[in-house]
């Protein structure tokens, strides 16, 4: 499960033993949000196996205060400490760093980790440039040098290095998204921290936090979630409560154009198309508009959806970030009152707000853990694509509405629609709920002209209690413990 430190990362951990005994230069693309761990992962794997040399961007820091630190790193990497002049550019910097190398036997890894890049890449800074010379020149033709470039503004990172057109293009020898801990990475993560929380514990924690380790590292022992949930994000000291803003203008250049269109996707419980939302921003549909939502889908904020039968122009948004649905609906109404909330989480525990906020929420961790739905459902080998459906009846028409929230669209012949279910205790189909499901599948086979089998798997948390209308009704059951 961990290397030292490190801790629910296997995958990059084989990636990063790959890169350390290749007897070639290396140049890794490291990129994924806030907090998510990436300086921790590499800082935690090479530090103690290589000559490792650090530089970390400052957001909005000139040249001259980030080549500075270079200059003191320089130091005190490979002269004992000794004071070093500030290069006068990265050109310089880079010639300096070359020739501090060559002190280094060529048995010996070199770990050159440029952390925050876009950062460090500020306007007119020629970092960009220089690491190309230098890579393309130099270090790519030392076997024993690995640079590492990582940043969390996943648009630039794509734009400027890993779909780079300029001289970095296909100078990556590997690439890494760093992603937030799944729900079973999550469980191992607090149990190494001996937090001892059952499977539906952690969804409602996840269904706060979206798997971010540095959040989680903030949960005291002993308390319940309830509890930690209560301190984190409704005390004025807790990391979630004045985390939002800052992290989006952490990641985006334009944030207050972000900021706005999260907030009005966030408005909508099913998500919001296209054209709905160019309409209630007020701005153009070119490509700035585009873009900037390209920018929330790379960061992981957004996902977007094109309903099943419809064509690619008419996509669907919605908020699939866990944390920033949280705090929209619960965090920002708190601090905007500026009032002490202690307690607050545990009192709204047993509230019909808080049961339908569980509801979407685990909506957005069943998109998260697709690959562990299309294993319950055997999908593997079977080609198939994902989406979801909406019928809204034309006004003064007696027809049904009906919303499937996730379906498969199977080459095999079926169609398996999926309605997503959270409750903290087995599910239990009623009457009423027999009634909407029979309505869906009515309306789906009326109005999206299907000619392959219908199935309807239910999704939930503790599972299914049997009895006649989920015998009649449903073909299967996905529960909390296909998650983990």
């Amino acid at each position: 499960m961990s290397k030292g430190s490190i801790i629910c990362r296997e995958r990059e951990i084989a990636i990063l033993h790959k890169l350390c005994k290749s007897k070639e230069a290396q140049f890794l693309a490291l990129y994924g949000r806030r907090r998510v761990g990436k300086t921790h992962l590499i800082r935690s794997y090479f530090s103690d196996k290589s000559t490792y040399f650090e530089i970390t961007g400052i957001k909005d820091a000139s040249r001259s205060v980030h080549l500075d630190q270079f200059a003191a790193k320089l130091g005190a990497v490979f002269y004992d400490g000794l004071p070093i002049s500030r290069p006068k550019n990265w050109l310089e910097a880079f010639r300096l760093l070359t020739e501090a190398m060559k002190k280094v036997p060529k048995s010996k890894k070199i770990v050159l980790f440029f952390d925050e890049l876009p950062w460090l890449a500020g306007r007119k800074s020629g970092v960009i440039q220089a690491l190309d010379y230098y890579w393309n020149t130099v270090w790519s033709l030392a076997s024993n040098v690995i640079v590492v470039a990582c940043g969390s503004a996943a648009s630039w990172m794509l734009d400027h290095l890993i779909n780079a057109k300029g001289g970095l293009h296909n100078r990556l020898t590997k690439v890494i998204l760093l992603q937030p801990f799944n729900l079973k990475q999550t469980q191992e993560f607090l149990k190494e921290r001996k937090i001892a929380y059952n499977r539906i514990q952690t969804l409602d924690l996840y269904m706060v936090t979206g798997g971010i380790p540095h959040y989680l590292k903030h949960l005291e022992r002993g308390k319940s979630v309830l509890q930690n949930v209560d301190k984190l994000a409704f005390s004025r000291e807790g990391i979630l409560y004045s985390e939002f803003e800052r992290l989006f203008r952490s990641l985006f250049e334009h944030a207050d154009t972000h900021l706005q269109i999260v907030r009005e996707i966030a408005k909508r419980r099913y998500g919001i198309s296209r054209v709905d939302l160019i309409k209630s921003l007020k701005m153009p549909s070119g490509g700035t508009l585009s873009k900037r939502i390209a920018e929330l889908e790379a960061a992981g904020f957004v996902k977007s959806f094109v309903p099943y039968g419809n064509k690619q122009r008419d996509l669907y948004y919605r908020i699939i970030d866990e944390y920033t649905q949280f705090y929209l609906q619960w965090i920002e109404p708190i601090a905007k009152q500026n009032v002490d909330k202690s307690g607050f989480w545990e009192k709204m525990s047993r509230s019909p707000a808080r049961a339908a906020w569980a509801g979407l929420a685990f909506e957005a961790v069943c998109f998260k853990h697709l690959d562990k739905i299309q294993q319950a459902l055997g999908l593997e080998n079977i080609p198939h694509t994902t989406g979801w459906w909406k019928f809204i009846p034309s006004a003064g028409s007696s027809d049904s509405g009906a919303q499937v929230d996730l379906l498969f669209d199977r080459e095999d012949g079926v169609v398996t629609l999926c309605e997503v279910k959270y409750s903290d205790k087995i599910f239990s189909i009623d009457k009423p709920t027999a009634k909407l499901l029979a309505n869906k599948i009515q309306v789906f086979n009326k109005e999206a002209q299907s000619q392959k089998t219908i199935s309807l798997i239910l999704i939930t948390t503790a599972g299914v209690k049997e009895n006649i209308w989920s015998e009649e009704l449903i073909d299967g059951n996905i529960s909390l413990d296909h998650f983990f």
